[in-house]
């Protein structure tokens, strides 16, 4: 690919994630402009993409197009796979903040956390300030962020499996499964340490189906949206209780 057209389509790619941050569909951008959907999935895509087009698309975004350029020159590279100790102390002291980043990390912008919490513009920018600190976000013009850590992390370390034990882990404890309107599975297996383990792997490829998922849903739903928590678990199934169970029917 030559030069211009690979600076091409850095620019496009971050014209469209930004975009996507701020909730602009191929819909509202039809709408917007007063052109067919069509035509806005091939802006999107680049095809009659004008100077001026690309510059009123970037001015949604409160960015001007040496905005995109500076952004396009350098692009989120060699995201970590994990945090570090010291930063996973740091989430886990503080609910909020814990919060704020795995949403980023899902997508959210911080502006719509803020609207549906009601979160002070001075504690928003205290806790952004705090990520950015700690290497977890990068701040961005047009005060959009972005993630530093891949968004597939996996919490291996004591300090947020300790946060997720004490702040949601009640809250599906309490949940009425017998209720009708109840969601979950459950199943009961019989596995080999091997089995186990794929099933683990499976758990986690769920995960980021339910990531992807929730990506198309706010990119082309009309519908209002709610905030869902999903656990997906396994463990060895303590059996006393159901051997004791058929000793007394027997």
């Amino acid at each position: 690919m030559k030069r211009s057209e690979s600076t091409s389509a850095a620019l496009l790619g971050v014209l469209r994630q930004a975009l996507r941050q701020e909730g602009w569909t191929a819909r509202r951008l039809a709408a917007q402009f007063g052109i067919g959907e069509a035509t806005a999935k091939r802006w999107l895509a680049g095809k009659g993409l004008t100077l001026d087009r690309l510059e009123a698309l970037a001015a949604l975004c409160r960015l001007s197009l040496a905005d995109l350029a500076r952004e396009a020159e350098h692009p989120a590279s060699g995201l970590a796979q994990e945090l570090t100790l010291a930063q996973e102390r740091a989430l886990s002291s503080d609910t909020f903040l814990s919060f704020l980043f795995m949403t980023i990390l899902g997508g959210t912008t911080p502006a719509e956390i803020a609207a549906d919490f009601a979160v002070p513009q001075d504690v928003m920018e205290l806790s952004l300030a705090r990520l950015e600190r700690l290497a977890l976000i990068d701040r961005l013009p047009g005060g959009r962020v972005r993630a530093r850590i891949d968004r597939t992390v996996m919490w291996r370390k004591s300090p947020m499996r300790a946060l997720f034990n004490e702040r949601m882990k009640p809250q599906f404890l309490a949940m009425d499964f017998s209720a009708a309107d109840a969601v979950f599975v459950s199943e009961v297996v019989k596995l080999s340490p091997l089995g186990a383990a794929e099933l683990a792997e499976m758990l986690e490829r769920l995960r980021r189906d339910v990531q992807a998922l929730a990506m198309r849903d706010r990119d082309h739903s009309l519908l209002p949206r709610k905030w869902y928590g999903m656990l997906g678990t396994l463990r060895e199934l303590d059996t006393g209780e159901l051997q004791g169970a058929a000793r007394e029917g027997a």
